[in-house]
């Protein structure tokens, strides 16, 4: 039987929090969190075909500030995961493995994230009045 003193692998009470570990950790975050939300959007189109009551009720909710919280997530998670899915292409084809370029591209996945959601919001507000 092994002896239970042996030294455990490092983890993240170890190492010091880079960029590259962040946008990793990060990434499988907003995985899970589209995987939620494709549930809710399921829900939504769902409660349209149950009539105007169920429809309303899910809408309303929505609508709510809890719900356009969770809009906003799924809004920035969405953009998050596909800049830093480009990222990763960009690793398939063999660019961007030097320390530079990963910080760079690193900083890139989070302004553009937070760029095309606050956009994406102002598109949509922008219009709601005028349907």
């Amino acid at each position: 039987m092994a002896e239970d003193d042996r030294p455990l692998s490092p983890h993240l009470q170890v190492y010091r929090p880079q960029i590259t570990s962040v946008l990793s950790i990060t990434h499988r975050a907003t995985g899970v969190f589209l995987s939620l939300a494709a549930v809710m959007l399921t829900y939504w189109l769902a409660s349209a075909a149950y009539g105007p009551d169920s429809f309303a009720r899910a809408q309303a909710a929505l609508e709510s500030w809890f719900g356009r919280l969770i809009l906003f997530g799924f809004t920035f998670s969405l953009f998050f995961h596909m800049c830093n899915g480009i990222r990763h292409l960009g690793w398939d084809l063999g660019w961007g493995f030097d320390l530079v370029k990963l910080r760079m591209t690193g900083v890139l996945v989070i302004i553009s994230a937070f760029g095309l959601t606050v956009l994406s919001w102002v598109m949509a507000y922008s219009h709601v009045g005028k349907l």
